[in-house]
């Protein structure tokens, strides 16, 4: 019997547990699930029995290393920042580790003593990272076994809401943590273009933007996303004169994001006096000009140089800026007040389904013409428990521990999903619950 500890059982763990609990009896595996909530994981093994729900916190450090010394593997669905603390521990009792946030630099230190303990770590195995990773990493192998050389890679995903639920002037409503879609692009962005470096400061983020097409979905909008060239190296690419890595959105999100942006809205980094008792008209106030006799609307229209009759200015009425709803947080950063305004309008409703949609560009040359491959995912959600989100973070996931547990995955160390062994039995499995990316390759005009 191998038993499993998952830490965390929040949204974004639905669709792990269930995968794990229906393959539990033919595995023999244990399932034990901890959160900080006993409700909540109750909730999520619906009295399964091969497992167990648990009390778990991760501040309670003989609780913790008790726990994940019993276990055979550990996942960890918390706060991408509280994964070392678990990894440490990991270490320390020689237990493989799963989990599907970016390798942090912390992490990154492990490598040796993982690699010399015999164990894996595997991260980056959700959706964006994750998803992209596997199937990228499959068409530049096929393209490198073909010996065609890549010139340019870019890849988009976006966490959306699907058509039939898009009710709002923003074309999105909160699929993920709020808090990182609030404070998304700070710390700027690098990447690669035509052999150029380039640099966008987070003030300029939400403006320099590509429009992209998916069949099927139609016309985005992506923004670059954090640093692209670090994945020069993992993926193999050190020559690539392209490597860009972006964000999907609906058309117009950007432009009135942007417009939050400029005004310091999204700024984390300071704390606002009174704001308890502040409207959040008053909180939009605060970012403009004295004008006595204007309205505030008329104020930020002018500051920002928009019409008042504008669809960007369309959209921040209806978030409700302008309006006089109390805040009711005390000591508050703008960005935790932009995200209290955004909660109360953009959240999932019960009747909500929401999407994934995944867009990767290679271009190569072949026999002398300019050739691109596009690769296109689009995933919605069953319903806002089981969402698109939740499907593409935890499958991977899920299939990765039952791979490690069958002893499938030879690779130790600190790693991510890059590697064959891993993205193709993955990908493979994806398949079965319609996660597929479709491939086309046309021609590029000069």
């Amino acid at each position: 019997m191998k038993n499993i500890l998952i830490i965390g059982a929040g949204r974004s763990s639905s669709y792990l547990i269930k995968y794990l609990l229906n393959h539990a009896a033919k595995e023999q595996w244990k399932i034990k699930v901890g959160d900080i909530s006993l409700e909540n994981a109750k909730q999520k093994i619906a009295n399964h029995p091969n497992a167990e729900a648990v009390l778990f916190d991760s501040n309670n450090q003989a609780l913790r290393e008790a726990s994940i010394q019993q276990a055979d593997l550990i996942i960890s669905m918390l706060p991408a920042h509280m994964h070392v603390t678990i990894a440490k521990d990991c270490l320390k009792f020689k237990k493989n580790f799963i989990t599907a946030s970016y390798v942090s630099k912390e992490m990154q230190e492990m490598q040796a003593e993982v690699k010399n303990a015999g164990i894996i770590f595997l991260n980056e195995i959700g959706v964006d990272p994750g998803i992209d990773h596997m199937s990228a990493m499959k068409i530049i192998d096929e393209l490198r076994d073909k010996e065609i050389q890549l010139e340019g890679f870019e890849t988009f995903t976006g966490g959306l809401i699907a058509p039939k639920s898009d009710d709002n002037p923003w074309h999105y409503k909160f699929t993920w943590n709020p808090r990182n879609v609030v404070l998304a692009g700070q710390g700027g962005v690098k990447f690669l273009h035509q052999g150029e470096y380039k640099y966008i400061p987070y003030h300029k983020v939400f403006s320099r933007i590509e429009i992209l097409h998916v069949d099927e979905y139609g016309e985005f909008e992506g923004y670059a996303n954090r640093d692209s060239l670090k994945y020069r190296e993992l993926y193999g690419l050190q020559n690539i004169k392209t490597m860009y890595r972006g964000t999907l959105r609906k058309p117009g999100f950007c432009k009135a994001w942007d417009i939050l942006v400029q005004l310091g809205m999204t700024d984390d980094s300071f704390v606002m006096e009174n704001t308890e008792h502040m409207t959040y008209k008053d909180f939009t106030n605060s970012f403009l000009i004295y004008r006595k006799n204007d309205s505030v609307d008329l104020k930020l229209a002018y500051h920002c140089g928009i019409r008042l009759d504008s669809p960007t200015m369309e959209r921040l009425r209806w978030l409700g800026i302008f309006d006089d709803t109390n805040v009711g947080i005390p000591n508050a950063t703008p960005a935790q007040i932009l995200q209290r305004i955004m909660e109360q309008k953009l959240g999932l409703k019960p009747e909500d389904h929401d999407m994934i949609v995944m867009l990767h560009k290679f271009d190569f040359t072949l026999n002398g013409k300019r050739k691109q491959i596009q690769s296109s995912l689009c995933v919605e959600g069953d319903d806002p428990v089981y969402t698109a989100m939740a499907k593409t973070v935890g499958l991977p996931v899920a299939i990765a521990a039952k791979l490690i547990l069958q002893n499938q995955i030879s690779i130790k160390g600190v790693v991510i999903p890059i590697h064959k062994e891993i993205y193709e039995p993955v990908l493979k499995e994806l398949e079965n619950f319609g996660i597929h990316l479709k491939e086309k390759e046309i021609d590029v005009n000069e």
